[in-house]
């Protein structure tokens, strides 16, 4: 039998030069931060036009499955904490290929999400700047963010905290005035708020006629999860966390609480004070703006383009500290360029945040000279991404909890229950999302080159793979001269 703690010194390097920084307070806002964004705030008007109160359904599993994701990510962090985190489990459990596609496949969703946010925020800007040009807007909230993340990992840890306030008092003050004018009937506009307009609603609970495909609300579900996205980050903010066994548990029992009460909450009190259709169907405005304004409170659409500027620069700077991270841990095995693996004094990967942050600039480029279909094609590329890696949470949970089955690896402190069947469900809810974007982009576009999500599943899929492979031959050598040989799981055949 092979000691554990023998065999996975080798992977303990990544962490050298990182400080333990970051505390409960700034972890638990992390985890919530991560988990409200402008997939809500934004994102459910159409989705609210488009399918009715059944997406409260639609939310609720795809819920499930976040909180499946974020116990096995918390058996993995106690199992072993890493800067790294699911590059350096895959390098772990399934060897250096595993890690090598693991890790560039998470750099390029955040690398297509930061472009996206950026631009999200030009945009969210002109509502007070209109003359000003959006690149500059985008490029100055670039510089901020940029600048945060250089000073140290408690710098971001702050900044999280702090846009996480502001998300989390936007939708409490919503939830309250919500409750209160669902539970009291209070008309909005000539429309009364009630529980009955969860059935009453046009079309009822689940809309099949008048537009509505009675498939909608399962289908869409495979665009809910990605307002789920970035939970993950608890993984990667575990290496500088002062007390991770004590926090990590904490942060992830809470989530499933968190989804209940901000998205389904929410997602609730909406369908209840109005006819879903009222909301916008291209999803250009806040449904939250919408509900207020109707109340003849629209200083709050003030209030709500706030906070999407916050939410959209909160999730870049999540993107350039979880990048900055991932690229040295892949650059410490040489499956990245060597200048990745540089450190300041305060422990920040200041190379690969300075890399991730030269894309974005790119990107920004890009968006302001060639806006096209070419560029919202890429962005919707970033989805699988995420897909991807929370495949790999529920993979490398499900070898660990084999190993300790086997007698291995001890049992850790904080096992996913359920083993196998919800990392089992994960994963084909995974392989689900991913048909459903393609079947999605097919039926809700009737031209050929607006079916973005149909030709990202069957023409960026393979053309990802070949790069991926392409990539995997330039790197083997050096990857294999730096493991004396060892490209295989240190667990092969255990």
């Amino acid at each position: 039998m092979t000691d554990a703690s023998t065999s996975t010194a080798q992977f303990d390097a990544e962490q050298v030069g990182y400080k333990q920084s970051l505390g409960g307070r700034q972890v638990q806002m992390i985890a919530i931060g991560g988990a409200i964004g402008t997939g809500l705030f934004l994102g459910s008007a159409s989705r609210l036009h488009s399918n009715g109160p059944a997406l409260l359904i639609s939310y609720a599993v795809a819920g499930v499955v976040a909180y499946f994701l974020m116990r096995a990510l918390g058996e993995l962090v106690l199992y072993r904490t890493s800067s790294g985190a699911f590059v350096s489990w895959m390098r772990e459990f399934f060897g250096e290929k595993g890690a090598y596609i693991t890790g560039w496949m998470y750099w390029l969703n955040w690398a297509l999400t930061g472009i996206a946010e950026l631009s999200a925020v030009g945009v969210y800007m002109q509502k007070w700047l209109p003359s000003e040009p959006k690149w500059l807007t985008a490029l100055i909230a670039l510089v901020i963010v940029l600048a945060v993340n250089m000073l140290s990992a408690r710098m971001f840890g702050e900044f999280e905290f702090w846009a996480s306030v502001l998300k989390v008092g936007a939708i409490v003050l919503f939830l309250v005035v919500g409750i209160v004018v669902v539970v009291g009937g209070i008309h909005i506009g000539t429309h009364q708020a009630g529980f009955n307009n969860l059935w009453d609603n046009t079309g009822g609970f689940w809309p099949t006629s008048d537009g509505h495909n009675w498939y909608g609300p399962i289908l869409v579900m495979s665009g809910v999860v990605f307002a789920y996205s970035a939970i993950e980050l608890v993984g990667v903010a575990a290496g500088e966390m002062k007390d991770p066994e004590k926090e990590v548990p904490k942060a992830v029992n809470a989530v499933i609480f968190r989804i209940g009460v901000f998205y389904c909450g929410s997602i609730l009190l909406l369908v209840c004070m109005l006819p879903t259709s009222t909301y916008s169907a291209d999803g250009s405005e806040s449904p939250f703006v919408t509900v207020f304004s109707k109340l003849g409170m629209g200083w709050m659409a003030d209030v709500i383009n706030l906070v999407l500027i916050v939410a959209a620069m909160s999730s870049l700077n999540s993107g350039l500290y979880s990048t900055g991270r991932i690229l040295r841990s892949l650059g410490m095995s040489f499956q990245a360029p060597q200048f990745t693996t540089k450190m300041s004094g305060g422990g920040v990967p200041w190379a690969g945040i300075a890399l991730t942050s030269v894309i974005y600039v790119l990107g920004i480029i890009l968006n302001a000279v060639a806006p096209g279909k070419a560029f919202d094609l890429a962005l919707e590329a970033a989805s699988i991404g995420i897909v991807f890696t929370w495949s790999t949470i529920f993979l490398c949970q499900l070898r660990l909890r084999q190993l300790v089955n086997r007698g291995v690896i001890p049992p850790g402190k904080f096992q996913a229950p359920g083993y196998p069947w919800t990392s089992l469900f994960g994963l084909a809810f995974l392989g689900f999302v991913v048909i459903g974007m393609a079947i999605d982009g097919w039926v809700s576009n009737p031209k050929y080159g607006d079916k973005l999500d149909f030709w990202v599943v069957v023409g960026g899929i393979p053309f990802i793979a070949v790069v991926m492979i392409a990539g995997w031959f330039v790197v083997r050598g050096k990857v294999t001269d730096n493991t004396s040989g060892q490209l295989d799981s240190i667990w092969a055949g255990k």
